[in-house]
């Protein structure tokens, strides 16, 4: 229990300074004129301002409240390195000791871990969060059990208390990092895009090791390639893409023995290729209905550059005309495909025949610019089962059919084969059919499949559309010049404009349309990967993540062909995800996160944060300190040592007031000391008189 004086005035207290002022001027004069009961008068005066002060005596009862410290320990991704969880773990259970071991004292513990994003360690969040919690007048104290690696400095609550770090990690601890400082999200394919990089060092790196690493570099699933490059500089490389579409570099610094982590020393850079032109090579063997139809479809699309040569005057034809009256192109044989003919993206032979024309040698040379990466479509007609064929040339080498020689004029449907339900070319084209399904055709070539894929077929089941790769390079054949049938509309018409860009892009390589893929997406911390497959039903995938644990995870079949599964990643990183001889890479935000930029121990970040709230900052290598009481304003941290301040809080469970002396008593008490003066003052003055 507790007393205090407090005052209630009777009057405004204005009014009691106005008279306490005339009642000191009074006894002022009195004293100047020498009056003997001066002081007597000045005390009945006080007697009695005090009592219109109305003075009273107020008693609470307390009950004292326990102190307050409250421990941030950092459990965040760069506090899992090496030795600091069993130094965290280790400073914990000292503190929670050494507070138990004080008196009237709690200890509450806030476990910092990762949060969404790439947002680093949120320290000063955490902490300003926890003193939301708890009463400021309790507080005496925070302790920070971290690397001093904090990301919202800016945040910094003002404490009532001291704060303290105690720093994991040590002194001698180093890093290696690999920085990509450029990278752009699209480039153009046959043109070089530069890419910038950046080794770094930190911390007490060895001085045998300084000065060079070893990095490989890798695009998609090809064997990576490795170089020595200086540490500390800006690396500039130039890199070409190997195809269109979505395209993943991989970089990959060697680890070194006794570097502090190596999660930082990869990256992924995800780069879309994106074609500037595609140069397409369009060859008729002779006018017919179909041929304005494949014209039409590349010069629709802006980014076709087309070079388009139909056969009118085949050399046998002899009418007398002389030549220098002819309006007729000569075809540039020669400088299409000798000089010119690795600039083709891909070359059409529709309905073409052996004429003379071509020379063998220079359909010798396409089926080489096939296997060196090239493609050939080869749209057939009823030429295609004759004597002068394209079969029977150079190029009928890697055309994965034979010619039966035979031509069914009659109308069809063509048809998907159990094959084409599963391969993308092909793949649900069937639902963009019209109510009575497609239309009809009315002219099928006569094939034999003998290697490749055929996904559409025709009378009889026999092959209608072949696929197969040659070499490097890929090559097609339709066993029809009635596709044009569709893009006429004739009987509801079909997906001619779809089935040919898909067919274009497949011969293209765009990974979108490969048969045997493994692709993932990542939404959040959420990744989808799908398994592409033409074949028998998939295994698991494997997943690597950045910490090198595997899980294994099954495919269910959500379409033909296609399989898919969900996993929610544990944290930010580099994630490798194989299944047989496939493999990828996906990146969930960067592969290497800002909890892995900086990695190296320190107390420069917290500093300016600590030293104006008298705290310290103390590794941890170096012993868990003992925790003092201190007053406050004191100095709080010194060698082996931190201090708290105790708050004295308490909570106010009753109030009394009384008044200090009854009203009467005041009033007998002036009018007391005035009685006095005045017997005071007529003594004196008798005295005076009887001289």
């Amino acid at each position: 229990m507790t007393g205090t004086l407090i005052l209630d005035p009777l009057i405004p207290m204005i009014a009691l300074y106005v008279l306490a002022g005339a009642a000191l001027l009074i006894v002022g004069y009195g004293l100047w004129r020498g009056l003997a009961g001066w002081a007597l008068r000045g005390l009945g005066a006080m007697a009695l301002l005090a009592a219109i002060a109305n003075p009273a005596l107020q008693r609470e009862d307390r009950e004292p409240l326990s102190d307050i410290v409250i421990a941030v320990v950092d459990e965040s991704a760069s506090q899992r390195i090496g030795t600091r969880p069993s130094q965290s773990a280790t400073a914990l259970a000292r503190v929670q000791a050494e507070v138990a071991a004080l008196e009237n004292t709690e200890l509450r513990i806030i476990r910092l871990g990762d949060g969404e994003g790439d947002n680093g360690t949120q320290l000063m969040t955490a902490l300003s969060e926890a003193l939301a919690e708890e009463p400021r007048a309790r507080v005496a104290g925070a302790i920070l059990i971290t690397d001093g690696q904090a990301h919202d400095l800016t945040l910094a609550p003002n404490l009532p208390a001291p704060l303290h770090v105690l720093l994991t990690g040590e002194a001698q601890d180093w890093d290696r990092r690999l920085i990509v400082k450029n990278a752009p999200s699209f480039a153009i394919l046959g043109e070089s895009v530069t890419l910038t990089l950046r080794i770094d060092d930190q911390g007490k790196v060895p001085k045998d090791i300084a000065g060079s690493a070893m990095i490989s570099v890798a695009i998609g699933d090809e064997e990576p390639q490795s170089y020595r490059v200086p540490v500390g500089e800006d690396l500039d490389l130039p890199v070409n893409l190997p195809h269109g579409g979505l395209n993943v570099l991989q970089f990959q610094v060697a680890a070194t023995e006794g570097e502090l982590t190596d999660r930082n020393n990869g990256a992924v850079v995800q780069i879309n290729g994106v074609r500037d032109r595609l140069r397409v090579l369009l060859v008729s063997g002779e006018p017919h209905a179909g041929e304005r139809v494949w014209r039409n479809l590349l010069k629709s699309d802006p980014s076709v550059d087309l070079v388009h040569f139909t056969i009118l005057r085949p050399p046998e034809k002899q009418d007398g005309i002389p030549v220098s009256e002819l309006s007729l192109i000569a075809f540039p044989t020669r400088e299409l495909f000798v000089e010119k003919i690795d600039e083709f993206d891909l070359i059409i032979f529709d309905r073409y025949r052996l004429r003379g024309i071509l020379p063998n040698a220079y359909l010798h040379n396409v089926r080489d610019y096939v296997t060196r990466g090239g493609t050939v479509l080869v749209a057939a007609g009823p030429e295609f089962g004759s004597a002068d064929s394209l079969w029977r040339s150079s190029l009928g080498e890697i055309v994965p059919v034979d010619a039966t020689s035979r031509v069914f004029e009659e109308g069809f449907k063509p048809a998907l084969t159990d094959l084409g339900k599963r391969h993308p070319v092909t793949a649900g084209l069937e639902k963009l059919a019209p109510e009575a399904g497609w239309g009809r055709w009315f002219r099928q070539i006569g094939l034999t499949q003998k290697s490749g894929q055929a996904v559409m077929s025709g009378i009889d089941g026999q092959p209608l559309l072949v696929l197969d790769r040659v070499g490097e390079g890929r090559i097609a054949v339709l066993g029809s010049d009635h596709i044009w049938l569709w893009g006429r509309g004739y009987e509801g018409g079909g997906p001619q404009l779809e089935l040919l860009r898909r067919l274009a892009h497949w011969m293209m390589k765009e990974p979108e349309l490969e048969e045997e893929a493994l692709v993932a997406s990542a939404a959040g911390q959420r990744l989808t990967v799908t398994r592409r497959t033409i074949g028998d039903a998939p295994g698991p995938v494997t997943i690597t993540g950045p910490d090198g644990t595997q899980t294994e995870l099954a495919m269910p079949e959500i379409a033909l062909g296609r399989y898919s599964a969900q996993y929610d990643a544990p944290e930010m990183g580099l994630y490798k995800l194989a299944q047989g001889v496939l493999s990828t890479v996906m990146a969930l935000g960067p592969s290497a996160p800002k909890e892995f930029e900086e990695t190296i121990a320190s107390g420069d970040k917290l500093e300016p944060i600590v030293t104006p709230m008298r705290g310290g900052i103390l590794w941890l290598e170096e012993g868990t300190p003992d925790i003092r009481s201190v007053g406050i304003g004191r100095v709080a941290a010194g060698r082996g040592w931190i201090g708290i301040t105790p708050r004295g809080a308490y909570l106010t469970q009753d109030i009394r007031v009384a008044a200090l002396l009854p009203g009467w008593v005041w009033l007998l008490l002036a009018s007391g000391l005035a009685l006095a003066a005045w017997l005071v003052e007529g003594r004196r003055g008798s005295k005076a008189k009887a001289p």
